[in-house]
Order: structure tokens, then C-alpha cells, then sequence
């Protein structure tokens, strides 16, 4: 007999069905992002949509690009240590517009790896004032090798590889905190 989980799970085609009906709604709406919708898949690196104002409620960081771009990104915040330990593991996939927030009590320097991530990531390291100290660009995934920045950070944003080169996003970057609880940093 089936556990109760395994019978409230969906199935592998249930979940597929869901993703093209989302996805086919995406391309039809256009919804001022740049998809590339060809058979029902993303063609490439998505770009998110423009910055929008944030709900309240959803966590977001808005990077300003160097060429005055702004891009929203909602972030899954990771401020205690299994949650910065955990971080993207596991993860088959990430949403264009959306990343991870790692939060540090101070400044310092600060390392990564790749171990159990299955996803290419890029890392953008801020300071305490917001400003990118410096950017790991397509980290590979499933690596222990140790990724860093020169310079103190106190924040990771973690977003889809190939991203921040593609939004226009450098080291002397600004970024905003939207909806963030206020132990998330200064203000």
C-alpha cells in the first residue's frame, strides 16, 4: 500500500503539464520579460522582467545595472547557519527573477563552493553599505573549490549563472533591500 505522501505526490507528468501550462501562459502574456518561446521551452538565458515595485511581503533585491537598469530579484533569505549551509542544494532549477540572500552578522571575508548544487550559479558579495565588492561569475556546479571575492562582504546574492554579465551588473554596483526583515542588515 501507498504511504499517504506517495499518493498526494504528483506524478512526473502532472508536474511537467503544470510547468508547460505556466510557461505557456509566460509566452503568451509576455509580461515585459524577454522570453524566447519556441515548442513550449525558454530558449537561452531568460531576462527578468523589469524592476517593479515589490510586495511588501516578498523579500527582494533590486540590483542596478551600469547601464541604469534595474532588476528585481525575490530572494529566499539563508540567515542561520543551516540555512547559509544548505543555501541552493538540491535545486534543479531557479527562476530567472529569483535567488538566494545569504545574511552574515558582519562584514568579513567570505567563501563558498558548489558542493551538492546542481545549478550554475553566479555570487554577487556586498558590503554592509550595498555596494557589490565583487562578483564569481558560472560557478560550476558539484565543486568544492573554494569561491571568494577581495574584500569584507556581509551579503551573497546567489542568482542564475550568466546573469549579472547579462543584466550589466559589476563590482561598484549599488542594490536595494525591499521587503526585508530588519535584521537583515542596516538600512
Amino acid at each position: 500500500m501507498l504511504s499517504r505522501s506517495a499518493r498526494l505526490a504528483p506524478s512526473a507528468r502532472q508536474v511537467h503539464m503544470r510547468r508547460a501550462i505556466l510557461l505557456a501562459a509566460v509566452c503568451i502574456a509576455g509580461g515585459g520579460s524577454t522570453w524566447a518561446c519556441r515548442n513550449g521551452r525558454s530558449d537561452g538565458v531568460p531576462a527578468p522582467a523589469p524592476a517593479v515595485a515589490a510586495a511588501a511581503s516578498t523579500p527582494t533585491v533590486v540590483l542596478h545595472g551600469r547601464d541604469g537598469r534595474t532588476i528585481a530579484v525575490r530572494v529566499e533569505l539563508a540567515r542561520t547557519e543551516p540555512e547559509r549551509t544548505r543555501g541552493l542544494m538540491y535545486r534543479n532549477h531557479l527562476e530567472p527573477d529569483a535567488g538566494m540572500l545569504f545574511v552574515f552578522p558582519q562584514p568579513s571575508t567570505l567563501v563558498f563552493w558548489m558542493k551538492n548544487t546542481l545549478i550554475p550559479l553566479d555570487m554577487l558579495f556586498l558590503d554592509r553599505e550595498r555596494r557589490v565588492v565583487g562578483i564569481v561569475e558560472n560557478a560550476t556546479p558539484e565543486t568544492e573549490t573554494p569561491r571568494r571575492v577581495n574584500g569584507d562582504s556581509q551579503f551573497v546574492l546567489e542568482v542564475g549563472g550568466g546573469l549579472t554579465r547579462q543584466w550589466g551588473v559589476t563590482a561598484g554596483s549599488t542594490v536595494e533591500f525591499r521587503g526585508l526583515p530588519v535584521d537583515a542588515g542596516p538600512s
